[in-house]
């Protein structure tokens, strides 16, 4: 199966509410061997203010986040849609992406009214993530690749320190089409150094074949890493799926505890197994990749335990129940902002064929197929959209609104609740930077004068 490497370079660190500015990606046969290529930057969203940091790093400079010759995030959003269709069947991989790249890639689908979200995952696609790669490789084969360190002297296993110090040194790090090269250099090592390891961390790009491994109730070695630790493995079985999310694992730690201690242990014990840490039950998100490896000689206690599990179906879906239960929402929290809604609830065919419809409409057809969608989340994206990139369609008083939208987003107090950038923010920010001496003076001066006008057009 071919592969597409790709990497973002976005405006900062929050999904929900920053925006990619660059895609690139490289389509490759399952030998690494380059089909095609892509690099592609897009305009700044008129209701997003960039991280001073995001644009240091990533050397992106204001005049570019305006450059009237680059696409709208719209059109950029619909351009990389197009790419996950051409080059289907593929695995999508990057280095971290199942943290950060992909969830970013379905907001942009989701807030630009693409038909559909999990892009990655459709027309035979699917995902994987180099980086618990680099974890399994660290585990079972310590001497595959050179592992460096930080200015701590603690092991690194940042992209920008990895593939220098494995033989990569063309590496433009914070540049997508630089992270990508490099991420397909570690890739390669690590497929020409242990074929056996890379075939078994690939087959679990593919959930159905992550499922029949967990429904086998063998023990398994599950390979992770938690905070600044070094990555290890934990000696589990499969203990059901959490209620309502099929898509989420239970895996028993057996060397943790011994199940039978829990048949007839109290709800709340078992909630504490799932919830507390050290975990004895930690989720595994079967659509992930996990890196799930063959565990090749299990003790006689590892098979008497996970035989425990496999018998013991009630067991099972009270463990099922507590995964659940860590994730209950308040019915009494006020709801949340329209980007924390994209996995309340899957579209309707009716809302779909509308939504296909509104990527190739015009600006007034796409302002009535957004009056029938019956998604109220569609709606309220779909309005936002046409005040975006059509703000000569708006009413005074639906222009008022947007106005308003703009001022209250980015005047928000800073509290944990506000996790987009603000005004407020992104001063402090250039605050530090200046005291930090993490950028030039001039760089800094140019991003607080880009932010200056913004401010005043709401006020």
């Amino acid at each position: 199966m071919d592969f597409v490497f790709y990497d973002l370079e976005t405006t900062g660190i929050s999904p929900e509410f920053d925006q990619p500015l660059q895609f690139a990606a490289i389509w490759t046969d399952k030998n690494f061997v380059e089909k095609d290529r892509v690099n592609i930057r897009c305009r700044l969203a008129p209701h997003i203010l960039p991280s001073p940091q995001a644009l240091v790093v990533t050397r992106v400079t204001p005049d570019q986040l305006i450059d009237p010759s680059l696409p709208s995030l719209f059109e950029f959003s619909q351009q990389v849609a197009e790419f996950t269709e051409r080059w289907a069947p593929a695995i999508w991989v990057g280095y971290n992406t199942m943290k950060f790249d992909e969830e970013v890639l379905r907001q942009t689908f989701y807030q630009n009214l693409s038909p559909n979200i999990y892009a990655t995952q459709f027309n035979g696609n699917t995902r994987f993530d180099i980086l618990p790669a680099v974890y399994a490789a660290y585990v079972r084969h310590p001497g595959l690749l050179v592992w460096p360190t930080d200015d701590t002297g603690r092991r690194s296993f940042k992209l920008d320190r990895l593939a220098p110090a494995n033989g990569f040194n063309a590496h433009n790090a914070h540049d997508a089409l630089g992270d990508v090269e490099a991420t397909i250099h570690i890739a390669r090592l690590i497929a020409t150094r242990s074929p056996a390891l890379w075939s078994e961390l690939i087959d679990n790009a593919h959930k159905a074949r992550v499922q029949a491994k967990l429904e086998s109730f063998r023990p398994y070695e599950l390979v992770t890493r938690f905070g600044g630790g070094e990555p290890r493995s934990y000696v589990g079985c499969f203990c059901g799926y959490s209620h309502g999310n099929s898509a989420q694992a239970a895996f028993f730690d057996l060397d943790a505890a011994d199940p039978s201690e829990f048949l007839g242990a109290s709800d709340e014990a078992i909630f504490a197994a799932v919830d507390a840490t050290p975990k004895i039950i930690r989720g595994v998100s079967k659509n992930k990749a996990p890196a799930l490896l063959e565990h090749t000689a299990p003790s006689a206690e590892h098979l008497h335990r996970a035989t425990i599990i496999a018998n013991a179906p009630e067991f099972r879906q009270r463990v099922s129940a507590a995964m659940a239960a860590r994730f209950v929402e308040d019915p009494d929290a006020p709801p949340k902002p329209v980007e924390q809604q994209i996995y309340g609830e899957f579209y309707s065919n009716a809302n779909k064929q509308l939504l296909q419809e509104f990527q190739h409409a015009t600006w007034p057809r796409r302002q009535e197929i957004v009056a029938n969608l019956s998604d109220p989340r569609l709606r309220q994206l779909g309005r936002r959209l046409v005040a975006f990139y059509s703000p000569e369609l708006l009413t005074e008083e639906e222009t008022a609104l947007f106005k308003a939208y703009l001022r209250d987003k980015w005047s928000a107090p800073d509290v944990p609740e506000t996790e987009w950038m603000t005004f407020e923010k992104a001063e402090a920010a250039l605050g530090e930077l200046r005291s930090a001496g993490a950028a030039e003076p001039r760089e800094l001066e140019a991003i607080g004068s880009f932010l200056k006008p913004i401010r005043s057009a709401i006020h």
